[in-house]
């Protein structure tokens, strides 16, 4: 038996099989792409709930009714302080707008407030940026 010549069987040949390499690229490439979306994700719910005091105190300020005038008064004094040192016209817009609700502050019965007024505050409003 050892002696019978075998013609028909071919010896083992090497198969070029790269699908493992082409798998694992696309599976790193896909958990990569994974990691991405989830950390955006994170950011952004991470930013959506930040408390932005300048936001809120600008909506306050918006917000502020000028029929009650001495709480007015100073609402628009506290709310307004955190846009003070935006830049030097804030301040000196902000210096002006005090001195002009001075005179309602400390008073039992206050006044509503005048036209000027009204209008320094209005164009206060519009200067401060969120």
């Amino acid at each position: 038996m050892k002696d019978i010549n075998l013609h028909d069987i071919k010896p083992i040949m090497e198969v070029d099989e790269n699908s493992l390499y082409y798998f694992l690229g696309i599976s790193f490439f896909v958990f990569l792409l994974a990691c991405g979306i989830i950390y955006l994700l994170y950011k952004y719910i991470k930013n959506k709930k930040r408390f932005n005091i300048r936001k809120e105190h600008y909506k306050l300020l918006c917000a502020v009714d000028t029929t009650d005038t001495k709480k007015a008064a100073y609402a628009i004094t506290s709310y307004g302080y955190t846009f003070r040192d935006d830049s030097p016209r804030h301040t000196e817009m902000f210096s002006n707008l005090l001195r002009r609700l001075e005179p309602f502050k400390y008073k039992k019965e206050v006044k509503p407030f005048d036209d000027e007024t009204l209008s320094y505050f209005e164009l206060y409003k519009e200067m401060c940026h969120v």
